[in-house]
């Protein structure tokens, strides 16, 4: 990893250090954050002479070699003090961020989200999810709707929330990246579609945009989750937020076997912030709040909650799972005092 001494390589500067790369068979890939570049190295690391001579140049801070299969997100590299912001907020910074809406936006009733989308703001959430299109594992239910983004696009000029959509596919990431959506949302089942992710992250790179990822639901380990992150970022997409959903198998009782618990492992292994799904784990509305204030006692930075004004009238797993508006206001309301007693000193 390459640290410049201004906050970015001049052309002519970033043209000596790929030469010196490219005598040993390396490349140079730059990363945007919110206030510098970084510079990794991608290639064998292992030679020494070509870290000797970029460290010497004197436009360089320093050259840091990372041992680690995410070089780019582990907690050591130049990124650790990059923030994630979604909007004007920067995510696990002060308070609990939260994200709350319908499972799946229906677009033959559009003031329903849009009542939800008011009533979300009212009760405090930071952010507004919607399903746009929506992965089924029934090839015959409800898939989404392309209606369904001008739906959200409108709830967002009209609360001034950002937005959060799931896409699963090269049309569906082209139109989200030219509405401008806030997040780009990667579903359990896309976790680990790597050309997926790599495209997300170079198509929404020096953007605006940032990324949740959520974890494979079947049992993808910390070090895999962290991995997948890393090919968005290294794409040029360092805003990336990592989202525990449950895995499987299903804990008895529940939709699946929350996981939680395991945020302080994420955050011990990366500078990435940790924005839990109970929704999906326990996966039905009266568990939603225990399992909201067990994660942000586990020490996540965020939450991304299913929730419907009327979640008789939803479609997807709205009827299930989905919690009322008044009840975010409770779960934020709760987390922001578990928060305060979680960061005394």
């Amino acid at each position: 990893m390459i640290i410049p001494k201004n906050e970015k390589l001049s052309v002519d500067e970033l043209k000596q250090v790929e030469a010196i790369a490219a005598d040993s068979e390396c490349s140079i890939l730059e990363i945007q954050g919110r206030n510098r570049c970084v510079y990794a190295i991608l290639g064998d690391e292992t030679k020494e002479v070509m870290f000797k001579r970029i460290a010497g140049l004197p436009f360089i801070r320093k050259v840091d070699r990372i041992e680690s299969p995410y070089k780019l997100m582990d907690r050591r590299s130049a990124l650790a003090d990059h923030r994630v912001k979604v909007g004007q907020v920067e995510v696990g910074r002060d308070s609990p961020f939260v994200i709350a809406g319908p499972c799946t936006i229906d677009p033959a009733n559009p003031n329903l989200f849009l009542e939800t989308a008011h009533a979300l703001k009212d009760a405090g959430a930071n952010g507004l999810r919607g399903g746009v299109w929506k992965p089924r594992t029934n090839p015959y239910s409800y898939q989404g709707d392309n209606k369904s983004l001008e739906i959200i696009l409108e709830a967002r000029e009209k609360t001034g929330l950002p937005i959060d959509l799931e896409v699963m596919d090269s049309e569906q990431l082209k139109l989200a990246v030219e509405a401008k959506v806030d997040v780009l949302q990667v579903g359990t089942r896309n976790a680990l579609n790597y050309s997926l992710l790599k495209e997300i992250g170079r198509l929404s790179a020096g953007t605006e945009s940032a990324v949740l990822l959520k974890r494979g639901r079947h049992v993808a380990s910390p070090n895999e989750f962290i991995a997948a992150a890393e090919y968005i970022v290294a794409e040029g997409n360092p805003n990336v937020m990592l989202c525990p959903r449950g895995t499987t198998p299903a804990l008895d009782g529940y939709r699946n076997h929350p996981d939680e618990s395991i945020s302080p492992l994420l955050k011990s292994k990366t500078w990435a912030p940790v924005v839990v799904d109970p929704s999906h784990s326990v996966g039905h509305s009266d568990y939603v709040k225990a399992c909201s204030l067990a994660s942000i006692a586990y020490g996540c930075d965020g939450l991304c909650i299913e929730s419907h004004i009327d979640p008789s009238k939803g479609i997807g797993d709205d009827p299930k799972q989905a919690v009322k508006p008044e009840k975010i206001r409770e779960i934020i309301e709760a987390a922001k005092l578990l928060w305060s007693q979680r960061y005394q000193p």
